[in-house]
C-alpha cells in the first residue's frame, strides 16, 4: 500500500514554495477581474507577488466582512470572477454568504486528507455531512469519488435508516462529525443494529477531544481529523503521525497577528490567512478568523508540507469598552508605534461599575517616561484612557489572545 497520495506530498519545502508562487501571478490576475478584487488589491502588480513575503503585503479579506459584502454586491460581492452559472453547485452558509462549487474533479481538495486517514479506492463510505443548501455534504462527498470510493449519501440525523443502509452496504468508512459517529455508535449499540463494518473515519465540523478520541479507538475505529470551512473545502489534514495537521498542497497558509495582516513566527498562535490557487475562485490572503500556530519540523509520516496545530480558538476578540469598540488591529497599532514592546495583552475588567482597561506589554527595560508614552498612544489609537503594566519578556502567554475581556456577566 502507497503510503502517500501522490509525489506533491514528498517535494522539498524550496520546490513547493517555487510551484505555488510560479502559479500565483496568473491566479491573481484572474482574481483583479472580479470588481470587489480589483478595488481591494487596487495597485497590485500580479507579476510582483512571488514570495511569502511580498504576499504578506497585501490586504487580507476577512469572512467577517463577507456577509455584508455580499448583500451589497449580490451573490459574491464582486469577489468572483466567474458567473454564478458557470459553477456546478451554488450553496449558502449563515450570514448569509454565498459559496458556489467549481467544476474540477476534487474541487474541495479532500482526496488526499481521505488517503491520509486510510480510505483507498473501492471504499464504501458513509457521509453524514448535510446536503441541504451548505456544501459540507458535497465537499466530502466529492473527495471521496475523487478517491475513488462509492458514497452512501446520508445527511445527518434518521439513524434507524442508517442502520439498514449500513447492514445493507457494510461500509467502512465514515465522513462526519465526531458528535454525530457516538451518537450513531451509542444508538446502534442500543437498538442491537450491527454496525461494526465502520473501521476508519474522517471527522470535522467540531471539536474532537482526546476524551471522544480514545472512545473512538477503543471501539476499534481509526478516526482522523480534518480542518477546513465552507470557502475552501479542506485546509488541513491529519496523518498517522498524529502531530498536527499537514496544509494542503494547492494553498498557501500563513499566520499572522489577530487583526492585521503581519506573519507571526512559526510557533506563535496567530490567525489563520489563506490564499487559494484557483483562477475559476480564487481567495487572496482570506482571513478566516481562527486561531492556529504553525509547527515546526517536519511529519514524521514523510510528508513534507508546514502543519498546523489544529484550531486554537476565534480570532476575532473585539471588546466594547465603555461604549466605544476595541479591537485587535487597535492594539497592534500601539505595538508598531512602539517597537521596543514585545507581546501585548489588553486586559478589560470592571471597577464598581465602570469599565477599565490594562495593557499588560511586554517589555525588557522600561521607565515612567515610556509608560506614559505608551498609554497616550493607547488613548489616540482607541480613544480610551487606559493603565500600561509592563511585564517579564516572554511572561505573556503564547495563545493568540490581544484582548482579554474579564468583566463577569450577572
Amino acid at each position: 500500500m502507497t503510503a502517500h497520495y501522490d509525489a506533491l506530498e514528498t517535494r522539498s519545502p524550496a520546490e513547493r514554495d517555487k510551484s505555488l508562487f510560479a502559479q500565483l501571478p496568473d491566479v491573481l490576475r484572474a482574481a483583479m477581474t472580479a470588481p470587489g478584487y480589483a478595488k481591494h488589491l487596487a495597485g497590485v502588480k500580479p507579476e510582483a507577488i512571488t514570495s511569502r513575503a511580498v504576499l504578506a503585503t497585501l490586504p487580507v479579506l476577512r469572512k467577517s466582512e463577507l456577509p455584508a459584502l455580499h448583500k451589497a454586491a449580490l451573490p459574491f460581492g464582486g469577489f468572483v470572477p466567474a458567473e454564478p452559472g458557470s459553477f456546478a453547485r451554488l450553496f449558502t452558509s449563515p450570514g448569509p454568504i454565498f459559496e458556489p462549487e467549481s467544476t474540477h474533479p476534487d474541487c474541495w481538495r479532500g482526496a488526499r486528507a481521505l488517503f491520509a486517514a486510510g480510505f483507498r479506492p473501492g471504499d464504501i463510505v458513509l457521509n453524514t455531512f448535510s446536503y441541504h443548501l451548505t456544501p459540507g455534504g458535497f465537499i466530502f462527498d466529492g473527495s471521496a469519488r475523487a478517491l475513488g470510493c462509492a458514497v452512501i449519501p446520508a445527511g445527518p440525523g434518521n439513524t434507524e435508516q442508517q442502520f439498514e443502509v449500513i447492514e445493507a452496504y457494510r461500509p467502512g468508512a465514515y465522513s462526519g462529525t465526531p458528535d454525530f459517529l457516538k451518537i450513531l455508535l451509542d444508538a446502534a449499540a442500543k437498538a442491537g443494529r450491527d454496525v461494526s463494518s465502520i473501521k476508519r473515519a474522517l471527522v470535522s465540523g467540531a471539536a474532537f477531544p482526546k476524551s471522544l478520541q480514545e472512545e473512538m479507538k477503543s471501539r476499534d475505529i481509526d478516526a482522523y481529523q480534518t480542518y477546513g470551512t465552507a470557502d475552501l473545502g479542506v485546509i488541513a489534514y491529519e496523518s498517522s503521525a498524529r502531530e498536527g495537521l499537514i496544509i494542503s498542497e494547492d494553498l498557501i497558509v500563513e499566520v499572522v497577528k489577530p487583526g492585521t495582516g503581519d506573519p507571526v513566527p512559526d510557533g506563535d498562535v496567530g490567525e489563520i490567512v489563506v490564499t487559494s490557487l484557483d483562477p475559476h475562485h480564487p481567495w487572496i490572503r482570506f482571513a478566516l478568523g481562527d486561531l492556529t500556530a504553525i509547527m515546526t519540523g517536519t511529519s514524521p509520516c514523510g510528508r513534507t508540507n508546514a502543519r498546523i496545530k489544529g484550531w486554537m480558538g476565534r480570532a476575532d476578540q473585539t471588546a466594547k469598552v465603555k461604549g466605544m469598540f476595541v479591537r485587535p488591529e487597535q492594539v497592534s497599532e500601539v505595538g508598531k508605534r512602539h517597537p521596543e514592546l514585545g507581546r501585548l495583552r489588553l486586559v478589560v475588567t470592571r471597577e464598581g461599575e465602570g469599565d477599565t482597561m490594562t495593557l499588560n506589554a511586554e517589555c525588557r527595560s522600561s521607565n515612567d517616561a515610556l509608560r506614559d508614552q505608551v498609554a497616550a498612544t493607547l488613548q489616540a489609537v482607541a480613544k480610551l484612557k487606559g493603565a500600561v503594566n509592563f511585564v517579564a519578556t516572554g511572561s505573556l502567554p503564547n495563545d493568540g489572545r490581544i484582548i482579554a475581556d474579564e468583566r463577569k456577566v450577572d
